[in-house]
């Protein structure tokens, strides 16, 4: 069976519930069919009342300029450091992306043309409501009474006018576990696919690493717990507590290092996955892996919701807050290699090509002479930044024959 037939047959069985749970009825069924999932259930549950499941359209915020809450929005300014990669994934491959606050209202979007009117249809655009009570069952309405990511396909959205539609939520948190929003991407519901979540899910967590550094200057070493600690994880690991080395092994180096660069921290469940993977690994492994390194850490990792108690000092925090400063010369100095080289853990390896994507982009973009040169001999391989140095570079200056050296190397 191809995907795109069991698409299909999965949308007709969805409008089929819909149809039958749905329009014409006072209150839902109790039990609506098997294939509408219970958290869609129950949203319709609630939604049925509130709202119309023949409107055509979402409401629009009445509390003020919708340009005025954007620019105040704490989003805004980590939202704008990844825009470039909204834009890309949104236009690349087919989506409108949506940024919304914490009342529902979408305060910023995203797309190409094409997706943007057939969003626009729908008032999927800044200063649309998008709440349950003024949409009914949708991904940002889910994501953002469960501060948690939701999928939303086709005819599980309470109103009709969306059933031509998949949306992939997940929610943007700030660093003491307020919901601020949501991130949303949207296309048509043939165009779904099952990495569309991990994309917003990555998107949405390095919105949070900028909120994170947009954050008041931290309390003073004195109220940090027992030993501070220090994480090198750009080329060479290193770990240090009261500038003493730590023995840490592998796993535990990754499990430390997608804490700092997520400072909100991990379900266990998330986290494991982030570590493993699709790999079959017991639950009292993983466990113990991060019982080692709380006591390797002095108590600094907290139970339950796994995040580090109090920041850490991380080449790589300070790398994305250079470069979210535009300060591209430090971000270059502090990308001594690839974020932990040696690991396969799949949230490592995630972080791994965002960083580098995020530090050559800055250098190609916005990097002076001595940024490309000084980048091109960390990275030799990166023939797009030689050529940019040898743009920058005056006719006279003596390390145009480096340059265009390392040039011929990583074209041949």
């Amino acid at each position: 069976m191809t995907p795109s037939t069991e698409l299909r047959r999965r949308r007709a069985a969805l409008e089929d519930a819909w149809a039958r749970a749905v329009p014409g009825a006072k209150v839902p069924p109790p039990e609506p069919p098997r294939i509408v999932r219970t958290t869609v259930a129950d949203s319709w549950r609630r939604s049925f009342g509130q709202v119309d499941p023949e409107r055509a359209s979402a409401p629009s915020h009445t509390g003020g300029p919708v340009d005025r809450r954007w620019c105040d929005s704490p989003l805004r300014r980590p939202v704008e450091t990844i825009a470039a990669e909204l834009h890309s994934v949104a236009e690349d491959a087919g989506f409108v992306a949506a940024v919304t606050d914490s009342t529902g209202t979408i305060l910023w979007t995203c797309g190409g043309r094409v997706m943007r009117r057939a969003a626009e249809h729908v008032n999927f655009a800044p200063g649309g409501r998008w709440d349950e009570s003024a949409m009914g069952t949708n991904a940002l309405s889910l994501a953002l009474r469960t501060g948690l990511p939701h999928t939303v396909f086709s005819a599980e959205h309470l109103v009709a006018a969306l059933h031509g539609w998949v949306c992939y939520c997940a929610p943007l948190t700030a660093p003491d576990g307020q919901v601020l929003g949501v991130l949303d991407l949207s296309t048509t519901w043939d165009r779904s696919h099952p990495l569309a979540m991990s994309t917003v899910r990555g998107l949405a967590r390095a919105v949070e690493v900028g909120l994170a550094g947009d954050l008041p200057p931290r309390p003073p070493r004195s109220s940090a717990p027992q030993g501070a600690v220090s994480l090198t994880c750009l080329g060479e690991p290193r770990v240090t507590r009261e500038g003493v080395p730590l023995r840490i092994p592998p796993r535990q180096l990754e499990i430390l290092t997608l804490l700092a660069l997520r400072p909100r921290g991990y379900p266990p469940e998330e986290l494991r996955d982030a570590l493993y993977g699709e790999r079959p690994v017991s639950t009292s492994t993983f466990k113990a892996e991060v019982s080692r390194l709380r006591q390797s850490l002095g108590g600094l990792l907290t139970t339950r919701s796994y995040r580090l108690s109090h920041p850490i000092a991380c080449d790589a925090t300070r790398l994305l807050d250079a470069l979210r400063c535009g300060d591209v010369a430090t971000a270059v100095r502090l990308g001594r290699g690839p974020l932990l080289p040696r690991s396969d853990a799949p949230g490592v390896r995630e972080w791994r090509d965002h960083l580098a994507v995020a530090l050559q982009e800055a250098v190609l973009q916005s990097g002076t002479a001595d940024d490309a040169v000084a980048y091109g001999e960390r990275f030799p391989d990166s023939c797009a930044v030689h050529r940019r140095a040898l743009d920058l570079l005056g006719p006279r200056d003596p390390r145009r024959a480096l340059v265009l050296a390392r040039l011929a190397g990583c074209a041949s």
